[in-house]
């Protein structure tokens, strides 16, 4: 026998004599947790959403009662401008900042579209949403009232989001390519129209009467979405001011979720948050 088969087989012994001494393993005994289940809320809703979207949606010509959260995003700045090269682009602070100091002779820190598309998608990324439960109005500083599908899907980007903001202000409709359902279009005024009957209309102002999340949910919310009573909130998508009861008289009482001056898609979260909990959406 040479030196390497030696060697090999001194190794393998080994081997084998540590596989005959090592202890077995023991079997675990403690059964496995099971994963996280479902809330029947979020499950039915996400099972038949396309379904309440349809039906429900006023996109669709009808006005019932449904057992969606209704958000307003109130005094949005979405204003349309042409540049030197006689393209439409969406008005903002930083591409427009001479035209709105020279020629609309206004401050250029007024014009914030990027506001809306922070707050449009906290709202439509929100579980709230994906399950069906959430219906979305944009309300312009020029009074343009926008109504959106529950479906869409809103451009990560800002850029693209302003191509989609200018196609719509001019088109007034926005329908989805392969299946032609309305995601965006702009509706009449007044808003009030659009609410089921009975429902009650909430404004967001860091002024407002203060709730934490937990209680505002407690107090304005249905313990179960479906309830007799409907909810919606005005959430200002501005970069100053407030939303305020002279422009929207239908306006119950003015609420604040945070002793802070607080972001409006930060707002939406805690108030979604806190929805999501009570209605047991996870």
């Amino acid at each position: 026998m040479s030196d390497e088969e030696s060697v090999s087989s001194g190794t393998a012994s080994s081997s084998s004599e540590e596989e005959v001494q090592s202890p077995k393993k023991k079997q675990r005994t403690t059964p496995v947790p099971a994963p996280l289940e479902i809330a029947p809320t979020a499950d039915a809703a996400s099972m038949d959403v396309q379904q309440q979207t349809n039906s429900n949606s006023l996109l669709t010509g009808t006005k019932t009662k449904s057992n969606r959260l209704i958000i307003l995003l109130d005094q949005a700045k979405l204003e349309t401008v042409k540049n030197r090269r006689g393209n439409y682009e969406l008005l903002n602070c930083d591409d427009h900042r001479d035209l709105c100091k020279k020629k609309l002779k206004k401050d250029p820190k007024h014009f914030r579209p990027d506001i809306c598309h922070q707050e449009l998608l906290a709202l439509l990324d929100s579980p709230l949403n994906k399950s069906g439960h959430l219906q979305i109005y944009i309300r312009t500083s020029r009074n343009v009232l926008i109504e959106l599908h529950p479906s869409i899907r809103i451009p990560r980007t800002y850029k693209r989001f302003a191509g989609l903001m200018v196609q719509l202000l001019h088109k007034l409709k926005i329908k989805a390519s392969d299946n032609g359902t309305t995601l965006m279009k702009v509706i009449k005024n007044p808003f009030s129209q659009h609410l089921p009957v009975g429902t009650h209309v909430y404004g967001m102002s860091c002024e407002g009467t203060l709730y934490s999340p937990n209680g505002l949910a407690k107090a304005l919310i249905p313990p179960a979405p479906g309830g007799v009573d409907q909810v919606c909130f005005v959430i200002g998508a501005m970069s100053a001011g407030h939303v305020t009861v002279e422009d929207h008289p239908y306006i119950e009482k003015m609420v604040s979720v945070s002793e802070y001056p607080l972001s409006g898609a930060s707002a939406i979260n805690r108030i979604l948050g806190a929805i999501e909990h009570q209605w047991g959406i996870v």
